[in-house]
């Protein structure tokens, strides 16, 4: 069997809301390299693996309470056959039929390019909060960038926000070289396994890149509870990676609260919105003073 230029792989779980788009538009591009599609599905109970055992070339099943955003990828690589591994969650559809090329190009020429991510853009009837954070998030942005670290040493010389904004990285939709991950796997992690890789090349000589040629269509308008715990782990990984505390104190954390809260009242009068107003806020601070406690929320399952 001729081993293909590209794997796909796609963590699944109960996605026969998008699965079917998402799939329809993977067999739509055009212009793209000879590519696989390897599937892991965590006990999907919707018809999902029944539909995914039809439409990709290799289908991995694992028990729910298996589910690790880093290892669970891992195993879906270790499946795969490509030297280009692209990583796309399920309910991020490619926005048109260049897509898997505008993804792939940027490593014909830059053999120190380990990864690159995909810009996201939301959903047709995405809630107005959603837009309005979607557009700040640097995955949104319109101008390409690369980054790399000259040293750990000169890593460690920025400022902690600094820091974190040079290994931002998203595998929402990215795409990775097989042979540094082989040296670099993710880690084992409830959250953030992205960023945490990205780090790690960095500080070993390779550069990741942001290409907002290659798009896909992703938002979410998610339950407060939800948001509070996902900004909760993230906010912990951050300050455990790059000593980011975004906001450090109990008056810092009324502030935010408060300018959030005018901030949702004028782009979206809903309960949810100001829900969202104390769970963001509320989750940066106890996200990364658990960091430094050591403090675990033993009710976050992996989100």
């Amino acid at each position: 069997m001729t081993t293909p230029l590209v794997s796909i792989v796609i963590p699944t779980r109960n996605g026969m809301e998008t699965l079917p788009s998402v799939l329809d538009a993977i067999a739509r591009q055009r212009a793209a390299p000879p590519f696989e599609i390897v599937a892991v599905d965590s006990g999907s109970t919707d018809g999902s693996a029944a539909l995914l055992r039809r439409r990709v070339d290799r289908l991995i099943e694992i028990e729910p309470s298996a589910f690790d955003h880093g290892l669970t990828r891992n195993l879906a690589i270790e499946h795969s056959r490509a030297e280009l591994i692209i990583l796309l969650v399920q309910d991020a559809v490619p926005a048109n039929d260049a897509w898997l090329a505008a993804l792939t190009q940027p490593f014909a020429g830059n053999d120190r390019l380990a990864g690159v991510f995909a810009r996201q853009v939301a959903r047709p009837d995405a809630s107005a909060l959603t837009r309005h954070y979607l557009h700040r998030w640097a995955g949104a942005a319109e101008r390409p960038r690369i980054m790399a670290a000259t040293s750990g040493s000169e890593l460690a010389s920025l400022a902690p926000r600094a820091r974190m904004e040079r290994c931002t990285f998203d595998n929402v939709c990215s795409c990775i070289r097989r042979s540094v991950w082989q040296a670099h796997p993710f880690r084992a992690t409830s959250f953030g396994e992205d960023i945490a890789w990205a780090r790690d090349v960095l500080l070993a000589g390779y550069h990741v890149a942001y290409v907002p040629d290659a798009v896909v269509v992703h938002s979410h308008d998610r339950s407060a509870w939800y948001e509070f715990a996902r900004t909760y782990e993230a906010h912990r990984l951050l300050c455990e990676l790059f000593d980011l505390r975004t906001i450090p104190t109990l008056p810092a954390l009324a502030r935010a609260v408060v300018s959030s809260a005018r901030l949702h009242a004028r782009l979206e009068w809903t309960l949810r919105a100001g829900a969202l107003a104390v769970a963001w806020p509320a989750g940066q601070y106890l996200g990364a003073l658990a960091a430094k406690r050591g403090w675990r929320l033993s009710r976050v399952k992996s989100i």
